[in-house]
């Protein structure tokens, strides 16, 4: 590959909100990530972003949040990237949280598979885990609401 192409890809990732790009040309390979690959098992831990409470006529509008009568109230996490949600490390595996279970800040809620990257959700506030917004191995986009934390 010509440098002159890895530095212009450099600097592509680096002005979008691209994590990561991964390129095949022939026999070379070329893997470009804004995060660093020393996490464990090739998880990278996102902060889910801080947001306020919700009305259920803001989440009758977003995917996978359904219109039940009921207000979405308290803290909620939102996915911070657009991704496959897990609720556990494997299949069969027991979920990292269950509905009523309390959480403490840092605690991981969920994993979003994004480019065959896992990413570990993690609270970014201690509460009780009051709704789970989300079904297993179903797609997410950016900021969709996951998880009520009260």
């Amino acid at each position: 590959m010509d440098i002159r192409k890895i530095k212009k890809l450099i600097e592509m990732i680096s002005e979008s909100d691209v994590a990561e790009i991964e390129i095949h040309e022939g026999d070379d390979s070329l893997r470009i990530s804004r995060y660093s690959s020393v996490a464990p098992a090739a998880v990278q831990v996102v902060q889910a972003p801080v947001s306020q409470p919700m009305a259920v006529s803001q989440a009758a509008s977003e995917p996978g949040v359904e219109s039940t009568g009921d207000k979405l109230t308290g803290h909620i996490v939102r996915s911070p990237m657009v991704g496959t949600f897990y609720r556990s490390s494997t299949p069969g595996a027991r979920p990292f949280v269950e509905l009523g279970q309390r959480v403490g800040e840092g605690d991981t809620l969920c994993i979003i598979e994004a480019m065959k990257i896992l990413n570990q959700i993690e609270a970014d506030k201690a509460g009780v885990i009051t709704k789970v917004l989300v079904e297993n191995a179903q797609p997410v986009e950016y900021n969709q609401p996951l998880f009520v934390i009260e």
